[in-house]
């Protein structure tokens, strides 16, 4: 997976259902790999997401700015590894993300210092503000030149509202490439009409289970999911 790591890169996203997912799978099979671990091929992921006690990062999402950034604690729960990871998009649509290992034992001056070296905030700055778990199938096609994440059984939990979402039939599909190069993925996505589409997994969980928060430009996005599948709340 090293040359596909891909930790400087060009994201585009794509929704679908279960159904749609079998036939992707079906017709991607020739073309690319599938990532194994452990014999398994659906990995589980655990995310705390981290933002200020006024979720600037998520109104600044929310209000169309272009420089942004994502701060979240990632847990690897086949291995137990987590990572604390900061994902910085900038105004030309670019994708950064750098990463260091977490534990709870991790010095909160070490956590201060990785954050204002590579985001706006610090640590003792931000609180946790969404948890979610999902499972991913990971692709990579076979000249380990882009890799395709596929996350599916979403779920978040908002720890200041105590509210829940659930996305039992929802796929979210992300091509992963070194800028904009070649790649039939794309072409094989509209194939099976699935077509790109903004989605946010801290974005629409926030909306969803906090209704003191802004969530109108988010609103065709949260319907555009209502139309591939089910949200369940709690």
């Amino acid at each position: 997976m090293k040359p596909v790591r891909l930790m400087n890169r060009i994201d585009t996203k794509f929704i679908c259902n279960r159904q749609k997912l079998d036939e992707l799978l079906e017709a991607a099979a020739e073309d690319y790999l599938v990532q194994e671990n452990d014999g398994k091929l659906l990995m589980p992921y655990k995310t705390c997401y981290l933002d200020t006690p006024e979720a600037e990062m998520y109104r600044k999402h929310h209000c169309g700015k272009k420089d942004r950034y994502k701060i979240r604690i990632r847990t690897y729960e086949q291995s137990g590894i987590s990572f604390l990871e900061v994902k910085h998009k900038d105004n030309h649509g670019r994708t950064t993300k750098v990463r260091r290992s977490w534990s709870e034992n991790v010095p909160t001056k070490e956590a201060d210092q990785f954050l204002e070296s590579n985001s706006p905030y610090t640590f003792q700055a931000l609180v946790p503000t969404l948890e979610n778990h999902f499972r991913r199938i990971t692709l990579v096609n076979r000249e380990l030149t882009e890799r395709l994440t596929i996350d599916l059984e979403l779920q978040a939990t908002n720890p200041r509202t105590g509210r829940s979402v659930s996305f039992p039939d929802l796929v979210i599909i992300e091509l992963k490439r070194d800028n904009h190069k070649p790649s039939i993925m794309p072409e094989l996505l509209c194939s099976l009409r699935i077509r790109p589409a903004k989605f946010s997994k801290y974005c629409i969980g926030m909306a969803l289970t906090d209704p003191d928060l802004k969530q109108n430009l988010f609103k065709e996005r949260i319907r555009t999911v209502r139309k591939c599948t089910e949200i369940l709340k709690s």
